[in-house]
């Protein structure tokens, strides 16, 4: 094999940082491109390569509370044991108390921290209690939206707990048909759950508890004014649950005047996971298609999630991973909602194990088994690359990620002698200088 094309071996993330420790790169975030013109914005490449630190499980945290302390009904605490929750995570130890006393909540936390269970199990605990309850959650895409009800799902076994999903591209007549059955949850995309009400299928006035997940991205897709006009509807006195791992000055706009002296919890880390083992990979343009086949193939890449940053460029790739006998498949916004559906089912059930996907999947993708997450091209902004290598590493487990750099693409002057800038090198084990 030419050695051009070598850029992954066996002890390929060990050896790394053997030599150099942990790296941690300048973080500059006031970046000069601006993404509301349009335009990528310049993301220091020190940022996209870090050693991923010791995985801490969640039996070595320290919380306050165990599932017991927190007066679930029986058949509920049931169902979270038989999912093998042990004890909550530090976002669940937080949050699902100040809920259960019908707080507001501002939760900021980062991908992967188990933030769904801790606002479903107690929507669930007071739905057993008070079925005449009426909740609506908002998710910025399908997938999520699809995530988020699969979640409750997991949790209600034996328990009378009626779920809709209100989301684009699928049919709305069997959405209004199950809304009209008596939901007490509908969970939906911001544009259906506005489009439900305007055909009078949803009584905004009916409900008291709001939760809106993942809010920075719903703002990013430009739910501004679907979000407000649902909220002027519900009345007060509601209770507001609000999530989103970071937070602009958009997102603040809407804690001011959505939230009423909510609980504050932070789990915020705007250096990306730190379960996941962050490297680059050089190449050349033309070098970068075979590249990527060589990492595939690599026996340490199990399960992968791979980035492009177009819909065709996604529909190009998956092919030609395909018909290189790959068991790859892809998922974007032009790929009907029944066919994303049945993809990452397969995906999940490891019937492929390479899911090529735009941007639509980096929020709302929990699939704990994912190994690798690929970023085939560098993302628009460093919230992107966040929020993209956050599918991997979930809990505690370990994950990798890689961002291919092609000469093509904008670049930042690597610092010399910082790991993670040049090509795997077979006699010395590790990443070594490139001479340009």
């Amino acid at each position: 094999m030419p050695d051009k094309f070598w850029c992954i071996a066996q002890n390929f993330y060990k050896t790394m940082y053997q030599s150099h420790g942990r790296f941690s790169g300048r973080r500059n975030f006031n970046n000069n491109f601006s993404k509301r013109n349009g335009f990528k914005q310049r993301i220091d490449e020190n940022l996209f390569v870090k050693a991923a630190e010791k995985v801490l499980k969640i039996e070595e945290t320290e919380t306050k509370n165990l599932f017991e302390d927190f007066g679930f009904q029986a058949q509920l605490l049931t169902n979270i044991k038989d999912k093998g929750y042990k004890k909550p995570t530090p976002i669940q130890d937080q949050i699902i108390g100040a809920v259960m006393e019908g707080r507001d909540v501002l939760g900021i936390a980062d991908t992967g921290t188990g933030k769904t269970a801790a606002f479903a199990l107690p929507i669930i605990n007071e739905l057993i209690t008070n079925p005449h309850k009426r909740i609506i959650i908002l998710a910025p895409t399908r997938e999520l939206a699809t995530q988020i009800k699969q979640e409750f799902r997991s949790f209600t076994p034996g328990l009378k707990v009626y779920i809709a999903l209100a989301i684009g591209g699928a049919y709305i007549r069997e959405q209004i048909i199950d809304i009209r059955r008596g939901a007490q949850i509908i969970i939906g995309t911001p544009g259906r759950i506005k489009d439900l009400g305007q055909r009078r299928v949803i009584d905004f006035g009916k409900f008291n508890k709001v939760v809106l997940d993942e809010v920075d991205r719903m703002l990013d897709m430009g739910f501004v004014d679907e979000i407000r006009e649902i909220m002027d509807q519900i009345p007060q006195p509601r209770q507001t649950l609000f999530f989103s791992a970071t937070v602009n000055n958009k997102v603040g706009g809407l804690i001011e005047t959505l939230l009423n002296n909510p609980v504050k919890v932070s789990l915020e880390s705007r250096v990306a996971s730190n379960h996941v083992e962050q490297n680059v990979v050089r190449c050349k343009r033309g070098a970068k298609e075979q590249m990527l086949l060589e990492i595939l193939n690599s026996s340490e890449v199990k399960k992968v999630l791979i980035f492009g940053e177009t819909k065709a460029l996604v529909e190009q790739l998956s092919t030609k991973l395909f018909n290189n006998g790959l068991k790859a498949d892809s998922i974007h916004g032009d790929k009907p909602q029944n066919k994303r559906t049945r993809v990452l089912k397969a995906f999940k059930e490891n019937q492929i194990n390479i899911l090529v996907a735009t941007d639509v999947a980096a929020r709302g993708l929990d699939i704990g088994d994912i190994t690798h997450v690929i970023n085939y091209t560098i993302p628009n902004n460093y919230d992107d690359y966040i929020h993209r290598i956050g599918r991997t590493g979930r809990g505690d487990a370990m994950g990798y990620a890689l961002t291919f750099i092609e000469e093509r693409e904008f670049r930042a002057p690597p610092a010399q002698g910082r790991p993670g800038f040049g090509r795997f090198s077979r006699n010395t084990g590790g990443w070594s200088r490139r001479g340009r």
